[in-house]
């Protein structure tokens, strides 16, 4: 009896493992990926000790250990051991991210794994799978985008490592990046990734400016060029947003029968024009812009990523403020007990 369950058991799992062909194999590519990386992971304290790291390098993995602190303790994150350890990328990127769209509506393309639920991404550890995932959504009808990931979370079930290429960054930049991803390992919604991303974008500068404040001074220059770098980031968010609103219109009054020349003339269009209007923005240099060109325009995969950061800042600001009178705490443990995580 025990031989024949094994046996069905077995046979289940074979038939499971051919239906799921792609998603097992995407699975142990994930899986490969992330066991590559951590089992060539130092302790920070033996990269602190080494005399042959440079002492930016240093003084940036320091930094990292003190917005941590700041996180559990005067943020309220669950406590964590990611960023404990570091991970040498020897100036290569380790992570691709794609995301998609259909070519006449700001719909992003789902992807669904167990456990975790639905995310209108989908990352890879290896560049060729990517581009190749890539060429198959194109050839389906996709406007698609890829792009390097520079941090990422495992939500807590891992140790995540500290990556080379984030003692390139700021300490304000730093900071932000740190606490989204340490917002992850606190509070993760299943199938609700727009809501997540919004969240942990908020939550990330909220304790990126406070950290400033408390570590360098309100007054210091890491404060205000955080501030002033953040102030562009909101101007051009919205002016994102509001060419995605206008997009979204145009897509709403194309008719079944209109030509799809027609279609794709007036999309254009109407891309080059937010793509332009850039221009009207006031600020920092706008790295973005220059990036474009009239043979590479954003697309639809552009816009729906920004909804899928981006839109729901201002609610969770009014939430905060309104609601809650500016205490995080008192609004976090709100969002924990109404918000059922992973």
């Amino acid at each position: 009896m025990v031989k024949k369950i094994g046996i069905i058991v077995l046979a289940v799992l074979v038939g499971l493992a051919i239906w799921q062909r792609e998603l097992v194999s995407y699975g142990w590519m994930q899986a490969r990926g992330q066991v590559r990386i951590i089992a060539n992971t130092e302790p920070v304290e033996t990269v602190l000790a080494n005399p042959a790291v440079p002492d930016s390098v240093k003084r940036k993995i320091e930094l990292i250990q003190e917005i941590k602190r700041f996180a559990f303790d005067s943020v309220g994150l669950n406590p964590s051991e990611s960023y404990s350890t570091y991970y040498d990328q020897g100036g290569k990127p380790i992570l691709w991210v794609i995301t998609a769209a259909p070519p006449y509506e700001l719909k992003a393309k789902e992807w669904s794994f167990p456990v975790l639920g639905t995310f209108s991404y989908k990352g890879f550890f290896e560049k060729e799978r990517a581009d190749s995932a890539v060429a198959q959504l194109k050839r389906s009808g996709y406007d698609t985008r890829l792009g390097e990931v520079s941090a990422w979370s495992t939500l807590g079930f891992l140790k995540d490592p500290i990556l080379s290429s984030m003692t390139e960054r700021d300490p304000g930049s730093l900071a932000e990046l740190i606490i989204h991803e340490l917002t992850h390992g606190t509070l993760f919604v299943k199938n609700s990734l727009e809501y997540n991303e919004n969240l942990a974008d908020f939550v990330g500068e909220y304790g990126a400016l406070r950290f400033l404040a408390q570590h360098y001074g309100s007054d210091s220059r890491e404060y205000t060029e955080y501030l002033a770098s953040k102030a562009f980031s909101d101007r051009y968010d919205e002016h994102v947003l509001r060419g995605a609103r206008k997009l979204d219109s145009l897509y709403r009054s194309f008719k079944p029968a209109m030509p799809i020349e027609v279609k794709e003339e007036r999309k254009w269009a109407m891309i080059g024009e937010i793509v332009q209007s850039v221009d009207t923005l006031s600020g920092q240099p706008l790295r973005k812009k220059r990036r474009w060109s009239k043979l590479n325009l954003p697309n639809n995969a552009y816009f729906v990523g920004y909804l899928t950061y981006r839109k729901q800042q201002n609610q969770f600001r009014q939430e905060f403020k309104g609601r809650f009178g500016g205490n995080f705490g008192r609004y976090l443990t709100y969002l924990k007990q109404t918000y059922p995580s992973l």
